[in-house]
């Protein structure tokens, strides 16, 4: 099975952070940070191999998985359509992942820092990732905004699609007000991506029943 270069790209993102970890293990602690409060600071622990390689694993599972569902989707050549556009979606994924992993060692080896505050830029360059994949997105059983109302009807699907795009924009822009307020930076995260979510649902049905 030949890899595309963005699944290549992702191999070498999940090798680098075996990499880091094997040749940050012998100065990292015996716990792992693995969990922080909206405060910043750190509530949870892992065993220091747990903490380690949990990632990178986790890593190998999705990745496998995320180049078989698009080859087996009963839909598949839908997707063949925007292939590249999820391609480079999963990289964006793979490279969240990395950046992660790279402040949780950072901070078990005794940097201090906000992380809530680390990760706004990147949560932003994720939901602008999620809203260029949905304008691109034709419909499939995998990858998109599914509902039994999109499933069901194309135009459902597109018109649920071409919202969901600029609502995922529009959440990726409210992120960055976490800097100007600092103290509600990880509800400015949350919260437009539930609002978002459940109106796209709700829409999706009303938009079938309107067409119907």
């Amino acid at each position: 099975m030949k890899l595309t270069k963005y699944e290549g790209l992702n191999l070498v993102i999940i090798l680098l952070a075996i990499l880091v970890g094997i040749y940050f293990y012998p100065l990292l602690p015996e716990k792992i940070a693995s969990h922080w409060n909206l405060a910043g600071q750190v509530d949870g622990y892992m065993n220091k191999f747990w903490g380690t390689f949990l990632m990178p694993i986790i890593a190998i599972v999705m990745y496998v998985l995320f180049i078989v569902i698009p080859r087996i989707d009963p839909k598949k050549d839908n997707i063949a359509k925007f292939k590249k556009y999820f391609d480079r979606f999963i990289t964006l994924i793979f490279l969240f992942l990395f950046y992660l992993y790279l402040l949780t060692m950072a901070w078990s080896l005794g940097r201090q820092f906000n992380i809530v505050l680390m990760l706004i830029p990147a949560f932003s360059i994720l939901f602008l990732g999620i809203g260029q994949l949905l304008s691109k997105a034709d419909m499939n059983w995998s990858i998109g905004i599914r509902t039994p109302w999109t499933l069901s009807n194309n135009e459902v699907w597109q018109a649920t699609h071409k919202l969901g795009s600029k609502l995922f924009y529009a959440c990726g822009i409210i992120n960055l007000l976490g800097f100007i307020w600092p103290a509600y930076a990880f509800w400015l995260v949350i919260i437009p991506v539930l609002v978002v979510t459940i109106y796209l649902v709700i829409y999706s049905y009303y938009k079938y029943r309107q067409i119907k």
